[in-house]
């Protein structure tokens, strides 16, 4: 039942055409097999992606779905081989197949999201006013406030 109501989750928060990559330890074939039947009665087209295949190691087992039935247009990206060639199932010569990318995890993406200035004065006042309106005890404005503090500076 576990498995069921996951996919069955998963499909109501994606969109029509929306993808999902798992990462997949299955122990066995029949294992996979069974994820793989529960994706697709929750209406999941897609399948299973295995980086490095000869490796005991490196083999990595990727469930890759994507919300909706199966079209003509999605196809499921290769996995890595052995020397850094692609390699699949099914041995094709076709160049639109992708691996999975790995993107740059070092971005500071929540940096890029706030002002430059940081917290400035305005907002400051403002949680102080928010405060003050909830009744609790807040210290009065000043033209300190909101500034740095300056730690004990000897000159």
């Amino acid at each position: 039942m576990r498995p069921k109501a996951f996919f069955g989750s998963l499909y109501r928060c994606l969109a029509r055409g929306a993808r999902s990559v798992l990462q997949l330890y299955a122990e066995n074939m029949d294992q996979s097999e069974m994820i793989m039947t529960y994706a697709m009665r929750a209406g999941f087209a897609g399948g299973i992606v295995v980086d490095w295949p000869h490796s005991s190691k490196a083999r990595k087992a990727y469930l890759i779905l994507t919300c909706g039935p199966p079209s003509m247009q999605t196809s499921l990206p290769k996995g890595k081989g052995e020397d850094g060639e692609m390699c699949s199932e099914e041995e094709s010569d076709d160049d639109e197949h992708q691996t999975v990318g790995i993107y740059d995890r070092d971005q500071p993406w929540k940096k890029l999201k706030t002002n430059k200035k940081g917290k400035g004065r305005e907002w400051v006042l403002q949680k102080k006013e928010q405060t003050r309106r909830k009744g609790h005890a807040v210290p009065p404005d000043t033209k300190y406030t909101a500034r740095k503090a300056s730690y004990f500076h000897t000159s």
